[in-house]
């Protein structure tokens, strides 16, 4: 994803169909071509399906608010931060995010020549402001000698991103970005630049980022000021509305698997059992589910059940019910 080659592949990129066989033309197929058939079936299950959860519906909603607000402005542009746990969804929707607005961009555009309406980058351990930079340079593909300073690293990939009409920059993992540092300071204040220098809104993304001083401090109420924060929390569980909820989840994933003796309906009837097993991280279901059912294929079981589900081993998080549960915050707020 961090190169404009990779981003490009997902963007344009759809999961491969494949179609169940009927049982005579299962029983038809040779040994190598059973292997080949599982082969694809396996791959498909390796990435299923993204389902449109609220977390990813509401950023792809607000996104596409603050782009089109955006559009007028010179300067003092709005952003947005996707903030949670680990496992909840947050790069998902925001390059679920990402996805549409380029399609939509790219159907919408008259002129000719290059164009390049989003960039996604991920801030690095103890980055610096050249080394941000450099993480810019690189999805682009820009050389890089040695001889080139932060400047012209930072000067190099404005003019370009101009150029390109790029108007959506992605900046993952910004929990390693420490305000109460230095280097964390003076990468704010570069990420600051640079949003001064293109045209675009940026959309940060990180774990629990108002717990790790994002917002604090005078660059923290500068960001705060500026940015919409929504939430990607666990899944609750604990009304009838949340319950169902978490069921059409389970029966969207289900109905996404290509095994041929699973019985639509057991997974939702399981849900309980599912939300216990993962603590209602989407990460983690998506896991369990993906991984029994490649198990269902090697084994030729072709179905999930509680046992099968049962031998899967889950994150830490998951597989140990004393680890801290996901502190629950309102949905959405405007910083």
């Amino acid at each position: 994803m961090t190169t404009k080659e990779g981003w490009a592949a997902f963007v344009t990129g759809q999961p491969t169909p494949v179609e169940l066989l009927a049982p005579e033309q299962l029983a038809a197929l040779t040994e190598a071509q059973r292997d080949a058939y599982d082969e694809a079936r396996i791959a498909y299950h390796a990435r299923l399906i993204v389902v449109a959860t609220s977390t990813v519906d509401q950023v792809v909603t607000t996104g596409r608010r603050l782009t089109a607000l955006n559009r007028g402005q010179d300067s003092a542009r709005r952003g947005l931060v996707v903030t949670g746990e680990s496992g909840t969804g947050k790069t998902t929707a925001i390059k679920q995010l990402g996805k549409h607005h380029e399609l939509l961009a790219r159907r919408r555009r008259t002129a000719s020549g290059a164009f390049l309406p989003v960039v996604y980058v991920t801030v690095p351990p103890a980055a610096t402001p050249k080394v941000l930079a450099a993480e810019f340079a690189r999805f682009l593909g820009l050389p890089l000698p040695r001889t080139l300073n932060q400047v012209n690293i930072t000067n190099a990939v404005c003019d370009l991103l101009c150029r390109l009409g790029t108007d959506l920059v992605h900046v993952d993992e910004i929990h390693n970005l420490n305000l109460a540092t230095r280097g964390g300071a003076e990468t704010s204040d570069q990420l600051k630049y640079l949003a001064e220098r293109i045209a675009a809104t940026f959309v940060y993304t990180g774990i629990d980022v108002e717990h790790v001083g994002l917002f604090s401090g005078v660059r923290g109420r500068q960001i705060a000021g500026r940015f919409t924060s929504i939430d990607s929390p666990a899944f609750a569980y604990g009304t009838r509305t949340q319950r169902d909820q978490w069921t059409a989840l389970v029966a969207a994933l289900e109905n996404a698997l290509r095994l041929h003796r699973h019985r639509t309906g057991t997974l939702p009837r399981q849900a309980t059992y599912l939300y216990e097993r993962t603590n209602g991280m989407i990460g983690s279901l998506s896991h369990l589910l993906r991984d029994a059912a490649i198990e269902a294929i090697y084994d030729r079981t072709e179905r999930l059940t509680k046992t099968g589900l049962d031998r899967v081993t889950l994150d830490y998080a998951a597989e140990h019910p004393a680890f801290p549960r996901p502190r629950r915050r309102a949905p959405a707020r405007s910083a």
